[in-house]
């Protein structure tokens, strides 16, 4: 079989028809036959059409089918789109006239203004108005460089109209020229009549066009009923384009039309016969060019839009650039009132309708028919920016709201997919126990047992034993389940518990139950703790069930809960009680009075803590421990709203603030309804989730860290404790009921010191508690970390108010009290932040001075002094704001030069990784940066330090600098005093609207516990001076026989005890304290000590009496700010070292690298004068027991101009010890170091020079040693290479001997003043190897007084650093003698480079001038490997180091 070839018909209609000629086959068509073979390429179609459109019938616009042929449709519209467009030409037409006779066929448009001129074209050689309606192509709109806002553009246009029409004719008054035309066209623009030309008045001016439709083209045999609704529906079209210049008349009516908006109402009138609600109308004029109106519309975007006249029933750009605006705004305002609606631009626009009528320039359209406008936004002449006012009505009308219910009907539709059925077999749910008829015919007896967690679950599958499987299953949940009212579909989607229980309960989306036997269980039963959590998890069962099946809870017995006890009581003779509340237990308890004897009590606070068979008791009991939830009214279903809605958050509050304590549900009640489970059961959750999250205004804190608090004092936290194990110790001694991570976090919190935390941490971070980096999230993990109090603690919380608390019961043990009572409102002081049920809190920091300040005003009856915020080291600046009780927070910022700024400060609360990571947001070379405005930026800072270098792009400082630096670098925030809300002293919530508010209702609560602290001291002095008495009084009485206490009965002892006076005390067993007494204290030297405590008793009450209770308070607030200073004079002192370790490493890191930014700096601390000589007569030798403060010069990084020409000394105060010069760089552990390196005589302490010893001023100058007599250019670059920090192991590393080294007694000779040197890296091998020559070339004798010091372990730093002490000590020759005894006559100085124990030997030369260059010479160091036998253990002390064993 032959196939066709590819693109090869293979069908006959190609070929030449039998009979057709070339000619007859290929034609050519004038454009005229063209037009009238071709029709729908010019016109549109010639074939009939139905479609739904709006016409104007019995003065009113109609929406209904219409049958139509678009081509006259559109032929029509040619002509009144013409007449339209002469308005744009002449400004002064006022008048258009349609006549539609569809008896007669005819059709006229008039319209005054502007004629056509009555003229001869000079090129055509024809008059103007037969060129422009009787000649193709001819058109006043072909230069578009001139902008035109007409309809017209290629030359078609009534050419169209005259081509399709059996008669056309056009009449034209021209006033300019008094002329009147009139010409008629027929046979298809076939035929022409000559012009008639009259004569006209100047001022007439108007265009007549009448034409004959051919209805013969259009398949029509007249003009039918729907042809002409239509083309009166163009005519009313103009009149709402027009507006009221223009005077329309249809068929010689008047169309009263005032503006565009009557327009748009003929539309919305319509509609509103088919809605219950009027529809909005919000209309605007935008400039000359812009018209438009918006309302809604029935879930279907509708527009009616018109350029330059033409109606554009398809829309087009101009439709969009007015939607957009529209649709862009509503979509922000829904998706912001309802986050998860996920509403998108799209279906805002299906729910409006627009109006818009505009003039475009040169307007370009899809075709011919002009039904769409394609032109550019860009290319419009002129722009619509829609009013706010406008949008902000239209947002207003009810859309909104519209698209929210859409968004609901989404989202449900989303969740009917997760829809459960009533199936007898579920396969695919872990953990789940089906009930065996669960979806089967007894499916309604069936019950779904829901428990807290896995434990519980087992709790209940020990209860199954006793009910059987059949008609019971069980489900553990997962903690809490989501609160769906508030939650978007997608998280209710993603949720896999809700989803698990739908299918399991089978479950069906927006269904209205009226009974359950769809459901495959009847029943649903929550078993969760007694505890608070349990009572939220049962709400948000109910809560979940009530948001989307309401009529779910109406069902009888539907939701069932299973109460345990929360305690049980059992007697030894087998009796057992149980009580499902503790006011029911303490009842119970109160009435057993004296006879509680034999009863053992135990707390279950979980279901966990039941045992199996305890589980199968309360299920052989199932009915009392069933409770049945019952819906009473509406208001059931607004108290379960009111607890979980958003929009009832005033509601809640309202409801927590009525709350009662003692009020509580009867757990007796075999029914509860919905109303009171909310307000007597889960109000209790959201009291104590309110407690957990916002502080007492008494004493700061939260539950959590009051109990930490508790357990630290009970346990005299004063020596470091892991806080791992401290979790251990609270969890038991304070009845901490939560997770273990939450009060590791807790306590990590209390310790945390950083910028930003604590103003006053009360316990000590002893380990990495986290920094400023990452807002203390850096922490380490609790089983690495140390606590213990802060020393402030105890001046804070004074242990004489300890026993005047009220503490609180729990599990049978006293804990933690309602709150403590600290001298000042620690609250203030450290600040708080929190969340809970219906309110929130935040208190920013204060300066505990200005609170102690204030607390004395008040003391003293003066007015307080406002306090503004006030972070413990933080170097910003904090001002108030406009806004009240709003303060600006700003970092600082400093320039460096034109371009590079320095960060030195962050905003409280904004870490330091943070912001590095916006810095790297907005750096050049970053991914992602978009407009980078920095180049690239430098961390100089440290843990807790911010010094940030930002180098900014040149191009961008002035804009930078015009918006502001701190706004535009983020150094700004702010904090807000408008929500302090904390727990009053009695326990309710209370909002302070400043922080003198809080101080003011604190300081009579204060004041009145240090009356009663005052009135519990003297009570308790009394107590001691009575027992003191009568100890005095029984002793007396043993020692002279009046009591006799052996071989008594103690039943008649306690009697005579009695007769004679002496006073019982029952704390102590009425009379034990004496009885108790030990034989020894039965003498009268006892009674002499008893007799003197007595007095010294009796003298403290008469003070303490007579000492006012304000004074008592002077005197904490004294000791609490002496705390302050010296913890304030020891950070200081920790900043000063601090800094100046930094300051010394970047003077290194500067000197090294070749592309500094500035020129380095004179350091700060080079105070000496240059080109110093010291004294020749100076030769004092090494101070011995200065040996602990090795000093290491400042300014060894200095300028290079500056070691070139002087010597870079340092004062003496200034010098740091070796010690602390190694941990500022990290050799390891000191501690050993230090050991070896104590001193006989403590260093002076900061701050306090020591007076130098046998010298003056001028010889404090001789503090450097040189050892180095290069050039100045080999100076600084050996100094350079220094800094590279490069550690040198000795020569013989191996064979170390441990042990001290002593000093020889040998004499130095006077040191040289000459210029100091750290020798390159072969400074080591250098010493060895010049060791023969220089004793040979100066002759130094060996047994010259030598300061021995093993070779370093470190670097080839420290024995320059100790050559230049020999060169700084000033102490007596005899001291050292003294301590250095009699080895230096047996030291040996023998150069060996095998030696196995090298030790430096630093001669002290004498000092002298300056050499000149030819002079100078290289002083070395001198190796010796040898040490006297008979070195002595004693002085050990003095060695500069001492070997580990490791």
């Amino acid at each position: 079989m032959d196939h066709p070839r590819p693109l090869h018909s293979s069908s006959a209609a190609n070929v030449a028809a039998a009979g057709k000629t070339i000619e007859e086959m290929y034609q050519k068509k004038t454009q005229l036959e063209h037009i009238l073979l071709r029709p729908d390429t010019y016109v549109g179609s010639v074939e009939k059409h139905t479609q739904t459109l709006w016409v104007y019938e019995n003065d009113e616009m109609v929406h209904r089918p219409v049958s139509y042929v678009p081509g006259l449709y559109k032929i029509f519209d040619e002509i009144l789109v013409n007449a339209a467009d002469n308005k744009q030409r002449d400004p002064s037409m006022d008048a258009l006239k349609v006549l539609v006779d569809a008896e007669q066929n005819t059709i006229t448009v008039f319209n005054n203004g502007d004629g056509v001129p009555v003229e001869i074209h000079q090129e055509e050689k024809v008059y103007v108005p037969e060129l422009i309606f009787g000649h193709l192509l001819t058109s006043s709109n072909y230069d578009d460089n001139v902008k035109k806002t007409t309809g017209g553009r290629n030359g078609y246009g009534a050419k169209l109209t005259n081509i399709f029409s059996t008669e056309f004719v056009i009449e034209t008054a021209d006033g300019k020229r008094q002329k009147k035309y009139k010409q008629v066209f027929s046979n298809n623009m076939g035929k022409k009549s000559e012009p008639v030309i009259t004569k006209c008045k100047s001022g007439e001016n108007w265009t007549k066009v009448t034409f004959k439709p051919d209805l013969e083209k259009f398949k029509m045999a007249y003009l039918e009923e729907d042809v002409v609704a239509l083309m009166k529906k163009r005519v009313v079209d103009m009149a709402g384009c027009l507006g009221k210049t223009v005077k329309v008349e249809l068929n010689g009516r008047v169309i009263k039309m005032k503006s565009f908006r009557d327009y748009a109402d003929l539309y919305l009138k319509s509609a509103e016969k088919s809605r219950p609600v009027p529809l909005p109308r919000i209309h605007a004029k935008v400039g000359d060019r812009w018209e438009i109106c918006a309302s809604l519309s029935d879930g279907q975007f509708q527009q009616v839009s018109f350029v330059n006249s033409i109606a554009t029933i398809k829309g087009g750009t101009h439709v969009d650039y007015v939607t957009n605006q529209i649709t862009s705004f509503v979509m922000n305002k829904v998706n912001k009132k309802k986050k998860d609606a996920n509403v998108k631009a799209h279906n805002v626009k299906n729910h409006l309708w627009v109006f818009v009528n505009a003039l475009i320039d040169n307007p370009a359209f899809d075709s011919q028919t002009k039904e769409t406008l394609t032109t550019r936004q860009a290319s419009f002449g002129s722009k619509c920016d829609i009013p706010e006012s406008m949008l902000k009505e239209v947002a207003n009308s009810g859309i909104v709201d519209t698209l929210l219910s859409w968004a609901d009907f989404k989202q449900s539709k989303d969740l009917k997919k997760s829809d459960g059925t009533k199936t007898q077999r579920l396969r695919g749910i872990v953990k789940l126990e089906d009930a065996n008829d669960a979806g089967g015919r007894n499916s309604e007896k069936c019950t779904l047992i829901l428990t807290e967690g896995d434990s519980a679950k087992a709790l209940a599958m020990a209860g199954l034993s006793v009910v059987g499987r059949d008609h019971y299953g069980v489900f553990p949940l997962r903690g809490k389940l989501l609160n769906v009212r508030e939650a978007s579909s997608k998280q209710i989607m993603d949720n896999e518990e809700i989803q698990n229980i739908k299918k399991i309960l089978g479950l069906q989306q927006n269904k209205e139950y009226t009974n359950v036997k769809s459901l495959r269980y009847g029943h649903l039963m929550i078993m969760a703790d007694q505890d608070h959590d349990g009572s939220h998890i049962k709400g948000l069962l109910i809560n979940f069930i009530h948001s989307f099946w309401p009529s779910l809870l109406k069902v009888p017995s539907f939701m069932v809960e299973f109460t345990t006890p929360i305690i049980r009581a059992f007697h030894s003779n087998g009796t057992k009680l149980s009580f499902y509340s503790m006011p029911e237990y303490e009842s119970w308890r109160e009435n057993l009075g004296n006879n509680a004897n034999g009863w053992k009590i135990k707390y279950y606070k979980g279901l966990g803590t039941s045992t199996p068979q305890e589980g199968r008791e309360y299920f052989r009991d199932l009915d009392k421990h069933k409770k049945d939830f019952v819906w009473d009214d509406e208001q059931d279903g607004n108290a379960i709203e009111m607890a979980f809605s958003k929009k009832k958050t005033e509601d809640r509050k309202i409801w927590i603030r009525n709350f009662e304590p003692g009020n509580h549900r009867d757990h007796m009640d075999r029914y509860i309804n919905y109303r009171d489970f909310v307000n007597k059961e889960l109000i209790l959750f959201s009291r104590a989730d309110l407690q957990r999250s916002i502080p007492s205004m008494v004493d700061g804190l939260k539950p959590g860290q009051r109990k930490i608090l508790f357990c630290s004092f009970k346990k005299k936290l004063f020596k470091e404790i892991k806080v791992g194990q401290f979790i251990g110790y609270v969890s038991e001694h304070s009845a901490y009921h939560h997770g273990e991570q939450s009060l590791a976090s807790t306590i990590i919190n209390m310790a945390q010191d950083f910028v930003g935390s604590n103003n006053i941490n009360l316990l000590k971070p002893n380990g990495q508690f986290g920094t400023r980096n990452l807002g203390g999230k850096d922490h380490a993990s609790a089983r690495y970390i140390y606590t213990e109090l802060n020393t402030f603690t105890r001046c804070i919380f004074h242990e004489d108010d300890d026993k005047l608390l009220e503490y609180l019961n729990e599990d049978g043990k006293s804990i933690e009290p309602n709150w403590y009572i600290p001298i000042i409102p620690l609250v203030l002081v450290n600040g708080s932040e929190g969340i809970g049920t219906g309110w929130s809190s935040y208190i920013p920091n204060y300066n505990p001075r200005d609170i102690i300040a204030n607390v004395r005003r008040l003391l003293s009856g003066e007015t307080m002094v406002p306090m503004h915020p006030w972070y413990k080291g933080f170097k910003g600046i904090i001002e108030r704001s406009p806004k009240e009780g709003g303060y600006v927070v700003n970092g600082l910022v400093e320039e460096m030069d034109e371009q590079t700024f320095r960060i030195t400060e962050l905003p409280i609360r904004k870490w330091t990784q943070d912001y590095k990571q916006f810095l790297e947001s907005i750096t050049d070379g970053s991914p992602n940066v978009k407009d980078p405005l920095i180049e690239d930026f430098r961390q100089n800072g440290d843990d807790a330090i911010v010094d940030i270098e930002v180098r900014m792009k040149a191009d961008k400082i002035a804009g930078i600098m015009q918006e502001g630096l701190l706004k535009k670098f983020k150094l700004t925030s702010t904090l807000s005093t408008s929500n302090m809300h904390l727990f009053d002293a009695e326990g309710k919530i209370k909002k302070y609207e400043n922080p003198e508010q809080i101080l003011e209702e604190f300081f009579p609560l204060r004041l009145e516990y240090y009356e009663r602290r005052k009135k519990h001291i003297l009570e308790n002095l009394e107590r001691l001076l009575l027992v003191l008495d009568n100890k005095v009084r029984f002793i007396l009485g043993v020692v002279n026989g009046e009591i006799i206490v052996s071989n008594r009965k103690k039943a008649e002892l306690l009697i005579e005890l009695q007769q004679k006076g002496f006073t019982p005390m029952p704390r102590k067993g009425d009379y034990e304290y004496l009885l108790s007494m030990s034989i020894g204290t039965l003498t009268l030297e006892s009674v002499q000590k008893l007799l003197a405590e007595k007095d010294e008793k009796e003298k403290e009450f008469e003070i303490l009496k007579a000492t006012p209770s304000k004074s008592m308070w002077l005197k904490d607030l004294d000791e609490l700010e002496k705390k302050l200073d010296e913890s304030a004079s020891k950070e200081a002192e920790e900043e000063r070292k601090r800094s100046s370790q930094a300051n010394r490493k970047t003077s290194y890191r500067g000197e090294t690298k070749a592309a500094a930014k500035k020129p380095p700096q004179p350091r700060k601390y080079t105070k000496k004068a240059k080109n110093v000589v010291e004294p020749e007569n100076d030769n004092s030798p090494m101070e011995v027991e200065n040996v602990a403060e090795v000093p290491k010069p400042k300014g060894r990084a200095g300028s290079k101009n500056s070691l070139s020409s002087t010597q870079t000394t340092v004062a003496d105060d200034e010098i740091l010890s070796l010690q602390e010069r190694l941990a500022a760089y990290n050799f390891g552990a000191s501690s050993d170091i230090s050991a070896g390196m104590e001193t006989e005589e403590p260093p002076a302490p900061a701050g306090k020079k020591e007076a130098p010893k046998r010298r003056g001023p001028a010889k404090k100058k001789s503090s450097a040693i040189v050892l180095d007599d290069s050039d100045s250019d080999d100076a600084a670059k050996n100094d350079s290479e220094d800094d590279d920090f490069e550690i040198i192991q000795p020569v013989a590393a191996a064979g170390k001997k441990k042990g001290g080294r002593k000093p020889a007694a040998a004499k130095k000779p006077p040191a040289a003043a000459t210029k100091r040197n750290v020798g390159g890296k072969q400074s080591q091998v250098l010493g060895q190897k010049l060791i023969t020559d220089m004793l040979d070339s100066t002759g130094v004798s060996p047994e010259k007084k030598v300061r021995k010091m093993r070779a370093s372990p470190f670097n080839k730093k420290s024995s320059s650093v100790l050559g230049r002490v020999a060169a700084t000590a000033e102490k007596d020759d005899s001291v050292s003698e003294e301590l250095s005894g009699s080895a230096g006559s047996n030291s040996k100085s023998e150069a060996s480079p095998s030696t196995t124990d090298d030790v430096v030997e630093i001669a002290a030369a004498p000092a002298r001038a300056r050499p000149q260059r030819a002079n100078r010479r290289k002083t070395t160091y001198v190796l010796s490997d040898t040490e006297s036998d008979n070195d002595s253990d004693d002085n050990e002390e003095f060695s500069d180091f001492e070997e580990d064993d490791d």
